[in-house]
């Protein structure tokens, strides 16, 4: 084996291929992992494998796969060198997205705790 075959062997899923056949091979394997995640992810929530409230955990758990195998295979995020800003860019995102709702989930929370009415108030209003 030459070590041009070397390096070709040595690549990460999500990084373009000299060839195009191993570039479709590489969307094709990402097609089929993506496929299968999704077709489990409807199974065990349709039957009853998992335990009740587990079933949340295990679909959180597909999805989170389901992000990795789309991108891997088909938005090539590696941990290469040169993918560094990439990176960065999507863990800036992740982070936005996540202060986005903690933000609105604490918002909520504190709105539906200060526009109840409080007991108080309620049998003053059943005593008149």
């Amino acid at each position: 084996m030459s070590e041009n075959d070397s390096e070709r062997l040595n690549v990460a899923p999500g990084e373009p291929h000299d060839s195009m056949m191993s570039e479709t091979v590489s969307y094709v394997v990402g097609l089929g992992l993506a496929l299968l995640l999704t077709g489990v992810s409807f199974w065990v929530a349709s039957t009853s494998v998992l335990w009740g409230p587990g079933i949340a955990t295990g679909l959180i758990v597909l999805a989170i796969a389901q992000m990795g195998v789309h991108l891997v295979f088909f938005l090539h995020i590696t941990s290469g060198p040169d993918n560094t800003n990439n990176v960065l860019a999507l863990a800036f995102g992740v982070l936005i997205v996540f202060l986005v709702m903690i933000g609105t989930i604490w918002i909520m929370a504190h709105m539906n705790a200060n526009m109840t009415v409080s007991p108080e108030l309620m049998n003053l209003q059943m005593q008149h």
